[in-house]
């Protein structure tokens, strides 16, 4: 019988650790941007999501809600507002974005100072993708090698899919599929929103998942996993909800916060 990995002790310990400092700042909070472009469900979940750890946390967030029919110009030149708002600590670019943007193009023209997901190349050492800081607490949590280990992540950005191999690669996996031989995997990643696709057939006896995917559908929050078609035959997985995306969310915060502290150094 499959394990669920639990990750809400290690989302207590960091939410409780960024609310204590921004407390003690008596003070100005944190301030993160977050884009949303377009009306894609899973990404407006996300971003509500976002908003509302942000209240739990002390952390103030500012929504710039764009419709899908934006011009890449008008995209960037928000962007560039951004990096210039001296208020604004972080920025957050909700991802995917509509098929017509060059998404490398996107990241590239933040300030890798404020890039909070830490996607664009030039980002700081001190800000840490907050997926792969998850993906990496989970990990840890159940103590998984990566020695003599097969990977696979499925995703639908090419930004996020690339980001995660490299970490993995760094983590020290030596074979790392994306998009292809699940079936082959110790260890899968998905990240596509497309609820209960992954079912027993696409994995590997005792396999752990990492189940990033989130789609609301009518009431119900569901991951890309078919929980109950997989579950005798996993070895571990992330519930959704629960899983990673509070860890997500946790060390997303911890960013916005290593950031704000930086920028005050440097005033």
């Amino acid at each position: 019988m499959v394990q669920k990995i639990n990750g809400q002790a290690i989302v207590g310990k960091i939410k409780d650790r960024i609310a204590e400092e921004i407390y003690k700042l008596n003070g100005p909070r944190p301030n993160l941007a977050i884009i949303l472009v377009g009306e894609r469900a899973d990404s407006k979940l996300y971003v509500s999501l976002k908003e509302r750890e942000g209240k739990k946390v002390g952390v103030d967030t500012h929504l710039y809600k764009l419709g899908a029919d934006i011009s890449e110009e008008e995209l960037l030149a928000t962007i560039d507002f951004l990096n210039k708002d001296e208020i604004i600590d972080g920025i957050l670019i909700q991802l995917p974005l509509p098929e017509k943007f060059n998404t490398d193009k996107i990241i590239a023209a933040l300030d890798p100072k404020k890039d909070v997901d830490g996607f664009h190349p030039a980002h700081p050492d001190y800000i840490i993708s907050p997926v792969l800081g998850a993906i990496g607490a989970c990990l840890d949590e159940i103590d998984f090698s990566p020695e003599e280990k097969k990977a696979c992540v499925l995703y639908n950005s090419e930004v996020f899919g690339q980001s995660v191999k490299a970490d993995l690669e760094k983590r020290g996996f030596k074979e790392i599929y994306l998009k292809e031989k699940s079936v082959e995997a110790d260890l899968l990643i998905t990240a596509l929103g497309n609820p209960r696709q992954i079912k027993k057939e696409m994995i590997k006896e005792d396999a752990v998942i990492i189940d990033i995917g989130i789609t609301k559908k009518d009431d119900e929050v569901l991951g890309d996993v078919d929980f109950d078609d997989v579950k005798d035959k996993a070895g571990f997985i992330t519930p959704v909800p629960g899983g990673i995306g509070p860890l997500t969310i946790a060390f997303l915060f911890k960013n916005v916060l290593e950031i704000f502290k930086r920028r005050g150094a440097n005033d």
